[in-house]
């Protein structure tokens, strides 16, 4: 009779941070779209970056708290991009000492306590998780693709020396969407399923918009576009 109401407890947790996880994620998309738009062409502003960070630690803890590995494996290299893209644009250094500590701090404080264990999330559980081998292929191969995505775009920014967002980089993520949207629509998971939906128009809309600029196709070196607005 103790188990239930702490089972309730706890999903309710996690729908509620992966809830508001999903929003951060959704308003830094609607800000880059609507500059993109006023701009007619693509631009990426500092504050994406400074979103996706919070948004991608909200993601982690609600990963650990639906025992998803997907998730989580996604959120965790997501988050290490998220920090490098800031230190590519300068920004980094500019936030205040207190948050880069933190940035640091919460996320290794936060698996030490998931291999411990702990009523809300634990190492043990996410081993004994079961989701259907095949759904958990397809999520892994979508998050693989979706995070692809952020590799490819810091291999491409490191060579260039700013953070960049080429034309790959959104036809990537919209392949990856697609696949994470059908998981999500198997695995029942609403957080997963609101923030893809919208996501998958904004790439579509990205990719239109850069082929209105005339970019080349993917692997040529004018297929970065503008450098991204600080």
């Amino acid at each position: 009779m103790l188990k239930l109401p702490t089972l309730l407890t706890t999903a309710n947790m996690a729908l509620v941070i992966g809830l508001v996880s999903q929003l951060l994620f959704s308003s830094r998309i609607v800000l880059q779209w609507i500059q993109s738009e006023r701009a007619r062409r693509v631009l990426v502003p500092t504050l994406f970056w400074q979103i996706s960070l919070v948004s991608s630690f909200l993601m982690i803890i609600y990963g650990l708290l639906r025992h998803d590995p997907v998730i989580l494996g996604a959120q965790l290299i997501s988050y290490a991009i998220y920090v490098r893209n800031l230190q590519l644009l300068g920004e980094w250094g500019k936030l205040p000492a207190g948050f880069r500590v933190a940035a640091y701090a919460l996320p290794v404080a936060l698996l030490s306590w998931f291999v411990a264990g702990n009523r809300h999330f634990s190492l043990r559980a996410m081993l004994g998780t079961e989701i259907p081998g095949g759904l958990l292929v397809l999520g892994t191969v979508g998050q693989a693709i979706f995070l692809l995505r952020f590799v490819y775009q810091w291999i491409y920014s490191e060579r260039r020396g700013e953070s960049s967002l080429p034309l790959s980089f959104w036809v990537i993520s919209l392949v990856g969407s697609l696949l994470i949207l059908t998981y999500a629509i198997m695995r029942r998971d609403v957080v997963l399923l609101i923030g893809n939906v919208f996501g998958t128009v904004v790439y579509a809309r990205n990719i239109v918009l850069l082929r209105r600029q005339g970019l080349a196709p993917s692997g040529s070196p004018s297929e970065a576009g503008p450098p991204l607005e600080r």
